[in-house]
């Protein structure tokens, strides 16, 4: 990895940890426990159009470990890396199949999000019933997702190399 890559990760990691941070500090509560902005998977987004599928692992991991580390405890790890390694697949695996919209694989990925923490929550709780849930969290990751994907994809078109 050169220098300049170095410093854009460097960058695009603080921006990723600010976004996380604002998103905590904003009251933004729907009724439904666990609906969130997801912010800093613009971030996500746009690393995975500009530098590729495996940086944007690495810097949604980064993210992930650092904000945890800050701002959460054991569980929030274990339930933000699951949703975010399960985004992260799901998105590279659509993006190489050149089929969808950068706001499609946005969409993809907040819902695959939710579904990985999902999965957690019924391993930890020992809940299976919590499947019944997925039909929120399906709705909202979407509802999500588009938006991270509209702000996605404005970036991305304002953004020189």
């Amino acid at each position: 990895m050169n220098v300049k890559k170095i410093t854009q990760f460097g960058m695009l990691i603080g921006v990723a940890f600010i976004l996380s941070y604002i998103e905590n500090m904003i009251p933004f509560y729907i009724g439904i426990y666990g609906v969130k902005l997801g912010l800093a998977n613009i971030v996500t987004v746009l690393v995975l159009y500009r530098f590729g599928g495996r940086e944007a692992l690495q810097i949604s991991i980064l993210r992930v470990l650092l904000v945890s580390f800050t701002f959460g405890n054991l569980y929030s790890l274990s339930y933000s890396l699951a949703g975010s390694l399960l985004s992260g697949i799901v998105m590279v695996t659509l993006m190489k199949t050149k089929k969808f919209s950068t706001v499609g694989i946005s969409i993809a990925g907040g819902v695959a999000h939710n579904i990985g923490q999902l999965i957690v929550a019924m391993i930890v709780l020992e809940m299976k019933e919590l499947l019944y849930y997925g039909g929120v969290l399906i709705i909202s990751g979407s509802i999500t997702g588009f938006f991270i994907g509209i702000a996605a994809k404005t970036t991305l078109s304002k953004w020189k190399n």
